[in-house]
């Protein structure tokens, strides 16, 4: 992993984020390119000041400026020691975190799908999304929790959610490859369709179903850690994907979750939930 892709915004960083890039860049010896884009919405508050006229030509200017300043002198002590590169361009978020990764070959863009405030975490969002579904290399987001663990961030439990569709030998793959990185333990995770039934009385699970489910389940993951050359642990749940998943994780104590979203629409993200499950994750999720 020679370059990893860290889009910020300012003043809304993602701590989180940011530590969790560092640490890959340390860990693999990566460059960090810092990346922030300017667009019309980048208008910092109070610029406009009653009394004072401001041409278009002039607030830009001092947007672009005031941008920099903060580029060049954000995250120096949270990034000491790696090599960064700090751009600042013009334009479409997501348009330029997408061509930028591609015209610099990186290996990783690491960015966060969420803000502090309600228009931040839709903005984000917007991006996430899009960066999602046009970038073509490995993506990684952070966990959608209010408050980041205060232990020191680790890789010591690597998940990865399989839905055994053609794309899951390559997640199970690139997962592995990540737990093997670090010396971690991979555990696979599947979520098959809801086992129960619902009426008088409340719900019911049907133990035909549910074993039907899970047996063909078990039988498909079998083959396919076969044909990865793998041997990790299994979960496999029912219901729910984003909920599953966010139990399986903190059964297994995740770090990271591994999943599936290459081809653009492919594993996990036929029906729209390959951002959900990113949308909704405990962990940092590793897009692949």
């Amino acid at each position: 992993m020679n370059k990893i892709l860290l889009p910020v915004d300012f003043p809304n960083i993602s701590q989180g984020v940011v530590h969790q890039a560092a640490f890959l860049a340390r860990h693999f010896h990566s460059e960090i390119i810092l990346l922030h884009a300017v667009t019309p919405m980048s208008y910092p508050a109070g610029i406009l000041e009653s009394g004072h006229e401001v041409t278009a030509r002039d607030l830009h200017a001092e947007i672009v400026k005031q941008a920099q300043i903060n580029l060049d002198q954000s995250l120096r002590t949270e990034l000491a020691g790696i090599a960064v590169r700090r751009l600042l361009l013009r334009g479409d978020p997501a348009l330029e975190i997408s061509r930028t990764a591609r015209n610099e070959k990186v290996d990783l863009i690491a960015m966060s799908t969420h803000g502090h405030s309600a228009v931040y975490r839709f903005l984000l969002g917007s991006v996430a999304a899009k960066v999602l579904h046009d970038s073509d290399c490995p993506v990684w987001t952070g966990a959608h929790v209010e408050e980041a663990p205060e232990r020191a961030f680790s890789v010591a439990n690597v998940l990865c959610a399989v839905d055994l569709g053609p794309h899951s030998r390559h997640t199970l793959v690139q997962a592995a490859r990540v737990a093997a990185d670090f010396g971690s333990r991979l555990t696979i995770v599947h979520v098959t369709d809801s086992v129960e039934i619902y009426g008088p009385g409340g719900s019911h699970v049907l133990p035909e179903w549910k074993e039907a489910l899970v047996g063909g389940a078990t039988k498909e993951i079998a083959q396919l850690q076969q044909d990865a050359g793998t041997k990790a642990d299994v979960i496999i749940e029912s219901g729910n994907v984003h909920q599953a998943l966010n139990k399986a994780a903190e059964q297994a104590k995740g770090d990271v979750l591994v999943i599936g979203h290459l081809p653009a629409g492919g594993h996990l993200g036929e029906n729209g939930s390959g951002y959900a499950i990113i949308r909704e994750s405990h962990i940092p999720v590793l897009s692949v």
